[in-house]
């Protein structure tokens, strides 16, 4: 009788331990998958507004060239790719080399960043909007102050 209490005691440590484990795993797993979640957010955000960014680098460039804005972000690339120093001098121009393909498209779901221009006011300014949230670059209120300035900044 003394035998099989014994082996009943070890035998309900042994399924208690396991228990431990396994809720032990998911308690980690409840705890790190939001963190994770976040992280990649973060990532993809910060990814969004640095191609923004380069985007913005590209038109004062451009602007500075021609004394306009271009029309579209097509003639913008077509620009970037045709001048000398913006290609090849990306690292210094950029902060790193860039892909021209996915350039002018979030990274978050692949759509393309609205871009538009105001040339009817004094001073020509431009908003590029990324259209998976609220982060744009510039403005077409024709207000100065605005020109360049990044939401997030």
């Amino acid at each position: 009788m003394a035998m099989s209490s014994g082996m009943i005691q070890t035998g309900v440590q042994i399924v208690l331990g396991i228990a431990i484990v396994v809720l032990a795993y998911f308690l980690y797993q409840s705890i790190t998958k939001p963190y994770d979640r976040i992280e990649r957010q973060q990532r993809i955000t910060e990814e969004t507004r640095a191609r923004m960014e380069n985007i913005r680098t590209a038109l004062v460039d451009y602007e500075r060239d021609s004394a306009s804005y271009p029309d579209s972000l097509n003639l913008l690339l077509q620009h970037v790719r045709n001048d000398s120093i913006l290609s090849a001098r990306q690292d210094s121009v950029f902060g790193g080399p860039i892909n021209l393909d996915s350039l002018l498209y979030s990274p978050r779901t692949g759509n393309r960043f609205q871009y538009a221009v105001n040339d009817t006011g004094r001073v020509e300014t431009y908003v590029l909007e990324d259209p998976d949230t609220d982060d744009r670059i510039g403005t077409l209120t024709g207000d100065p102050t605005q020109a360049d300035a990044a939401s997030w900044e």
